[in-house]
């Protein structure tokens, strides 16, 4: 059981830093919008790159967060039912989620998106837009990061209702349990 919890922590750890790191393009992408702003209204003059810029700073924070916001508990849920349930009934629900509608939903994804990322790569696709970016096919990669972060917190997930339900639940983080409020969570921080 402690090789599981090892696990969960890893992962979640991954997408910690992960999220950490990513969350810092949206004061880039800010600035560069500002930036593109100022120089349209205030000299008349822009850059197709830089327009390209911050749309791609944009994709890449939002696929590369999306374990983040997993882990985190920042989707789209009925809390209604959720929220008020005991820890092992939401370990239930996500084991069962996470097992029979997140993982199939990643391998789809990656199924579909890895030619067109493959595609992207083999001529090494460039934005567009004449005086765009290069390198739209890195961007396109973010997809792939997306399916595999994920599908990682999809496992840390089932990892660690499988410990809730066989009573192991202390070999967790606090921030992973499902008995401790969220506001006790936030003060310990997310891993």
């Amino acid at each position: 059981m402690r090789a599981l919890s090892w696990v969960v922590r890893a992962i979640c750890g991954l997408n910690a830093v992960v999220g950490q790191v990513f969350s810092w393009l949206s004061l880039g992408i800010v600035v560069i919008c500002f930036t593109v702003v100022v120089q349209r209204y205030l000299f008349a003059t822009s850059f197709v790159w830089m327009q390209d810029l911050y749309i791609w700073l944009n994709g890449a924070m939002f696929t590369a967060v999306a374990g983040f916001a997993l882990m985190r508990g920042d989707h789209v849920r009925v809390d209604i039912f959720y929220r008020p349930a005991r820890p092992r009934t939401k370990a239930v629900v996500d084991l069962i989620g996470a097992a029979l509608f997140l993982l199939p939903f990643c391998w789809i994804v990656y199924a579909y998106s890895m030619p067109f990322v493959q595609r992207a790569w083999g001529y090494h696709e460039a934005s567009a837009n004449v005086g765009g970016m290069p390198g739209l096919f890195i961007l396109k990669s973010f997809i792939i990061v997306f399916v595999v972060l994920l599908s990682l917190q999809g496992i840390a997930m089932i990892l660690r209702s499988i410990l809730v339900l066989a009573g192991h639940s202390d070999l967790l983080p606090a921030a992973q349990r499902y008995d401790v409020p969220s506001d006790l969570q936030d003060q310990e921080g997310v891993v």
